[in-house]
């Protein structure tokens, strides 16, 4: 696949990436996954780890969450007054990733926007298939609203964001707790090249479905690990683009241009509005899924936060 289109900073990063997987076993996309894990997540965690902001307190805390102990990555800008929170789900197609391999961009949030972020360290599928991963996030966000100036946050302040499959769960949550909790604020919702449906015939799965990171077979091993039974594919909660999208709080939608997954982005962007939700959406040209993962070397993944940072500080005010 050509990469005529490429960002050359994206580029650079992405070859910078594959020479430092070339360090760690192939990764074998059959259960059990944990050595798989080991070498999909490896590459990037010295990268989450080292640069970015330094925050005034990071810590790891634990939650009792469904019948288990959940931890949360917690960071916190400033310690001096309760602070606006960000609940943010780390991506990786349910199967991968970890508050570890997004901490860089969980910190580079709170930097940004002058907010707290909250990172469930949910269950990850095949081990636990839908809906386990969204019922801990919720679960979550509702500890948070009722708890949370236990940690020094504003509970009537609270945005819930995440990426990619991340991003499908932070919709998927608000949309469970809108039923659920319906007194629950959510002030928006920070949405990064999410996946909001199981087909995968759309123009971008198409185009994009080889040599461009994220590939249609990955897609398709991620669905059938996250929901097995082909039915549950086409579940609201698994599948967010199916779903009634009223009532949920704004929107900012970021947008990879080579991306398998931009149609869904844009036909969930024209759903909102359509709902009569406030949208705001960015189209990044050039930028492969997952850019955001490339913080302090594509300065589209820098552009990217920041104006994050700026739509954050508008509604959390």
């Amino acid at each position: 696949m050509s990469q005529d289109r490429w960002d050359p900073e994206m580029r650079a990063f992405t070859a910078m990436m594959e020479e430092r997987g070339r360090a760690f076993p192939p990764v074998v996309m059959v259960p059990p996954l944990d050595a798989a894990r080991a070498s999909n997540d490896g590459p990037g965690l010295a990268l989450a780890a080292a640069g970015g902001p330094r925050m005034a307190e990071s810590s790891d805390r634990w939650l009792p969450i469904r019948g288990r102990r959940l931890a949360c990555r917690v960071h916190r800008p400033r310690t001096d007054a309760p602070l606006p929170v960000m609940v943010y789900i780390h991506g990786g197609g349910w199967v991968w990733g970890s508050i570890d391999t997004h901490d860089h961009i969980m910190r580079g949030y709170a930097e940004a926007a002058g907010c707290a972020v909250v990172g469930p360290d949910y269950a990850l599928s095949p081990e636990a298939a839908f809906p386990q991963a969204l019922e801990e996030c919720a679960a979550v966000i509702r500890w948070v609203a009722k708890h949370g100036a236990e940690w020094g946050l504003d509970p009537t302040r609270i945005v819930v964001g995440g990426d990619s499959a991340g991003g499908n769960l932070a919709v998927a949550a608000a949309l469970l707790l809108r039923e659920t909790d319906p007194g629950l604020p959510l002030r928006g919702l920070l949405l990064n090249y999410g996946v909001f449906d199981s087909r995968m015939d759309t123009a971008s799965y198409d185009e994009f479905a080889t040599g461009h990171t994220l590939t249609r077979e990955k897609m398709d091993f991620y669905w059938r690990c996250y929901a097995p039974r082909e039915a549950d594919r086409l579940h609201p909660l698994a599948a967010p683009l199916r779903a009634d999208l009223r009532g949920l709080p704004p929107c900012l939608m970021h947008v990879a241009e080579l991306d398998v997954l931009a149609s869904e982005n844009f036909a969930m962007e024209k759903r909102l509005r359509e709902a009569g939700v406030e949208v705001e959406a960015t189209t990044f040209p050039g930028v492969l899924h997952g850019f955001l993962r490339a913080l302090g070397h594509v300065r589209a993944s820098d552009r990217a936060v920041a104006e994050a940072g700026s739509w954050l500080r508008r509604i959390m005010a």
